[in-house]
């Protein structure tokens, strides 16, 4: 068969086969290697010193990030040229998702891999990478990315830092502030954005110990507190002109096409942590005794733990699924091509969502891990505590959920615009499915066949509220965030489902039905679950936009799409929570 190429946000309109998407579990044998290493890693050497990380002690820390490095942990998305393993998307999630198992090193390791050494692979001339790209790429050299300001956190653009080039053209003078730079602390080289003559966003790369280059404090941080963050000062600091990074006011491809990959590894990490958090939580509620029992024997705590499992199934499939969209837009282009962030730009959309919910099901996770721990999760002496602290940061890293809730619906109306994506012409579709439910989508055969219908249906719920809001607010509608936010949780929701549905159901073809009744159990109750949400999105939105006869007749013809859905909740939360509770382990 052919293979079919996706566009960024079509899964809002166009069903998706179970054979076309990736799953983790169909990850190569070489892959599962690297990633082995990494957990290894992480258990036998990082979670051991996490009291000594987050104590600030930044010779340890920077020690372990170097032995990262030595084991190629730093080189997955560096090319062959450079020492590098150049290694697909796939292959760079799963080695994030191991590393969440302590979150201090993770954002020193991230802020460094990521953000540190992509723009130079991207964008970075052959000199530029000769001389820093082979050094990062081991460990030799760290990397600190420098785009925030104290008055420009999620407005970038709005920075103040300026360039100014010498009468000569030898060398850029830098003067400014930056805030809340992570790896600041022990950096050997800054990414540092600046606007040349106060007008054009512009990247530079500036070296430690360069004159002028100063830090602020250690700030003094609620979670995450082994990292290093601190504020980077800037007074004429004289950058040569070698090292100025990309183009003059091009900067903003540099800042944005980064961010869309770092959004998606930062939901993949925050998935890795869950799944920690689901063992961790598991095997304290069978220690745990009251009233002569286990608190793993008690329903409610049995509920938390079933609701960690089949949300991070949900956000997993998800994940791998766009690892494996990104993988086959980027299928032949060189590691090292920008045109590769143009690609991964494509699915912006789902790297949002892969941001939003990988952080909030993590929120979720810990939020219920301290209660399963009880009184002892308040202790530092237990996980739990820390966990808590570290995860808040996650919805607020890489563009706050807010932001990233705004983006989804304004990029899915752009594509639409430019006719990238026929979401206008889906609303004829729509109108004749009212006017004749016999059109509407039938269940599928197979296992969670029935679940694929209410997720078809679940499309044209969110795209009659979409061209019920352009109709009223046009252009105007970006500023109505309140209905935004309505659509961004659909999209979320529909993305998720599907992806654990599509996951299910080829898993039932590679491997039998019988042999993914606990993969249909997760996805059944997160089917249930989202499809519980809708009625009250729809109407939040419709009694917001609408009144009257146009309310009444909106309402009635959105309810066509929303049969209800019936399942057990209670006994499949209970079947899926007793295999967790036996094994102790994330059952996926």
């Amino acid at each position: 068969m052919e293979k079919r190429y996706f566009k960024g946000g079509e899964f809002m309109i166009a069903p998706m086969e179970e054979s076309e998407i990736f799953l983790r579990e169909e990850l190569p044998a070489e892959v599962l290697e690297i990633g082995a290493t990494a957990n290894r890693f992480m258990r036998e050497k990082v979670v051991p010193n996490i009291k000594e990380i987050d104590g600030h002690n930044f010779d340890l820390l920077v020690s372990l990030l170097k032995e990262a490095g030595e084991l190629g942990l730093f080189s997955i998305d560096v090319p062959e040229e450079y020492d590098g393993l150049g290694m697909d998307k796939k292959t760079s999630m799963y080695v994030a998702e191991q590393m969440g198992l302590e979150a201090s090193f993770l954002t020193a390791f991230a802020a460094h891999t990521g953000i540190g050494i992509l723009p130079l692979v991207y964008f970075g001339t052959k000199e530029q990478k000769e001389k820093y790209l082979t050094k990062m790429a081991y460990g030799e050299m760290l990397g600190a990315y420098c785009l925030t300001e104290p008055g420009a956190g999620t407005d970038a653009m709005n920075l103040k830092t300026k360039a100014i080039l010498s009468e000569d053209g030898k060398y850029y003078t830098l003067n400014g502030t930056k805030q809340f730079i992570t790896n600041s602390g022990f950096a050997d080289i800054f990414t540092v954005f600046a606007k040349v003559d106060g007008e054009h966003f512009t990247a530079f790369l500036v070296e430690k110990g360069t004159p002028g280059l100063s830090l602020g404090e250690e700030e003094d941080k609620m979670g995450i507190r082994g990292s290093s963050t601190r504020q980077v000062i800037l007074e004429d600091v004289k950058v040569p002109v070698e090292n100025l990074l990309g183009e003059v006011g091009k900067g903003h491809k540099i800042a944005f096409g980064i961010l869309n990959i770092g959004r998606y590894k930062l939901g993949t990490v925050c998935m890795g942590a869950t799944k920690d958090i689901i063992e961790q939580s598991t095997k304290y509620a069978n220690e745990r005794h009251q009233f002569g029992l286990p608190i793993s024997k008690f329903g409610m705590i049995r509920e938390k733990i079933a609701k960690m499992a089949y949300r991070t199934y949900a956000i997993e499939s998800a994940i791998y699924r766009t690892a494996g969209l990104i993988d086959n837009e980027i299928e032949g282009l060189d590691h090292e091509d920008p045109k590769v962030l143009d690609a991964i730009g494509e699915f912006a959309i789902e790297a949002s969502i892969c941001k939003i919910m990988g952080s909030e099901v993590l929120s979720y996770g810990v939020d219920e891990g301290m209660q399963i721990y009880g009184g002892y999760g308040y202790s530092e002496e237990y996980p739990m505590a820390k966990a808590y602290r570290d995860s808040k940061i996650n919805r607020i890293f890489e563009g706050t959920n807010e932001i990233n809730r705004v983006l989804i619906p304004a990029m899915l109306a752009r594509k639409a615009m430019k006719k990238e994506l026929p979401l206008l012409d889906f609303e004829s579709v729509i109108v004749d499915e009212i006017k004749s439910p016999m059109k509407q989508p039938r269940p599928a055969k197979g296992v969670v066949g029935n679940e694929v219908r209410y997720i078809e249906l679940s499309k044209r719920v969110a795209m009659f509220l979409a061209g019920v809001g352009m109709k009223i607010f046009g252009d105007k509608i970006r500023k109505e965030e309140e209905l935004l936010g309505v659509l961004a949780d659909l999209s979320i929701g529909i993305y998720a489902a599907e992806s654990a549905i599509l996951r299910t159901r080829k898993l039932a073809e590679m491997n039998g039905e019988e042999k993914v009744k606990l993969q249909a159990i997760a996805t059944q109750l997160y089917v249930n679950e989202f499809l519980g949400s809708i009625p009250m999105l729809a109407k939040k939105a419709l009694n917001y936009m609408l009144e009257g006869p146009k309310l009444k007749e909106s309402a009635l013809g959105v309810k066509t799409f929303m049969p209800s859905y019936d399942i057990n909740e209670v006994a499949l939360q209970q079947e899926l929570a007793k295999a967790i509770i036996e094994t102790e382990k994330y059952p996926f």
